[in-house]
């Protein structure tokens, strides 16, 4: 049993998350608070296993209050913030902090909220099961990049692709960050909602010597660049000529999501006349894993981030235990095994 404590200063949206977590049998809400000080003393109190949190609230803000207890008492938070570019932004900064998830706010204060009732619980789950660690201020420090590759390696026949759910926003960033700018073509998708994604490409883009860009329908994939794939949309690929283009789609969501991490891999396979290094991080779920089998039977090269690593050990899980991996490895090593392999020779 899964014990909650549900932070908000709305006293409806306390009743609606209550009603709704515990309406899981494995969920227990043991109790709500409206404010960062109530909710510190029932922490000591209460014990809870894993704490949802508002970013906005009297006395003292969503951010401040992970920052302090993600130094002093580090926990599995989740948090619930509004489908807005700021709250996009504040949503990304907790991730940065430490916390494990979000549940975006919907516009429909019950129906949509009911609506989104097996995601949040998820959530939830997946919160209690991931590995949290105290707060690191050097993790907002530049990272050092690792040796670019030599020029003699041919790359424009090579593209690396990303996929990542829970925990992958700042392991996606981790490995981006100690990347050369001249790079393989990127592709990634990552579990998002819309309204983040372009704020995290944006930051991303900013901390990276590689040019981080949120994908268009149509844009063409080159050197240099990863693309991330927007928060509603597929990420398929076409040629244009001799040019590898990116295609969005709004078809429905596989296993799930959309996008999906299946799709994205599917579609390198199928098009792609090059070689794939194909890369699963921390998450939960199953997505892309099936995909990443097809791939290596295919001839390409799978690495999957190791157990130790990851939040949450659910979509690398699968793909190792489905026997696809060329490589298993802890994030902190992932940026120069991705440059091993493209330096290999086929």
């Amino acid at each position: 049993m899964i014990k909650v404590l549900v932070v908000d200063d709305s006293a409806l949206i306390r009743k609606i998350l209550t009603e709704i977590l515990s309406s899981d049998p494995n969920i227990n809400v043991v109790g709500t608070a409206s404010d960062p000080y109530l909710a510190r003393d029932k922490i000591k109190q209460l014990n809870p296993d894993v704490l949802t949190l508002d970013v906005e609230m009297p006395r003292m803000d969503g951010i401040t209050f992970l920052r302090n207890l993600m130094k002093l008492r580090p926990m599995p938070v989740v948090m619930v913030s509004t489908l807005t570019h700021n709250g996009g932004l504040v949503t990304l900064d907790a991730l940065e902090i430490g916390a494990v998830a979000y549940i975006p706010k919907p516009c429909l204060e019950g129906e949509g909220w009911f609506a989104m009732r097996e995601e949040i619980c998820d959530k939830v789950k997946s919160a209690a099961a991931a590995k949290v660690a105290a707060f690191d201020p050097d993790r907002f420090v530049q990272k050092s990049v690792i040796q670019p590759i030599d020029r003699a390696v041919q790359l424009s026949d090579k593209i690396i692709a990303i996929g990542a759910s829970t925990g992958g926003t700042e392991a996606i960033k981790d490995i981006l960050m100690q990347l050369p700018g001249q790079m393989a073509p990127i592709v990634v998708t990552q579990h998002i909602p819309k309204a983040f994604s372009t704020s995290y490409a944006q930051r991303l883009d900013r901390s990276c010597q590689i040019n981080v860009v949120e994908v268009a329908d149509g844009m063409r994939v080159s050197m240099g660049y990863a693309y991330l794939a927007p928060g509603d949309q597929h990420l398929r690929f076409e040629y244009s000529g001799q040019n590898l283009v990116c295609r969005l789609s709004s078809a429905p969501p596989v296993n799930r999501h959309r996008p999906s991490v299946e799709v994205m891999f599917d579609s390198l396979r199928q098009v792609f006349k090059g070689r794939i290094v194909s890369v699963m991080l921390t998450g939960m779920g199953a997505d892309g894993a099936q995909a990443m089998l097809r791939l290596k039977q295919a001839g390409h090269t799978c690495l999957v981030q190791d157990e130790a690593s990851c939040v949450v050990y659910g979509m690398p899980k699968v793909a190792f235990e489905l026997g696809v991996t060329n490589v298993t490895t802890a994030l902190r090593k992932m940026p120069e095994v991705i440059l091993t392999e493209l330096r290999k020779k086929v």
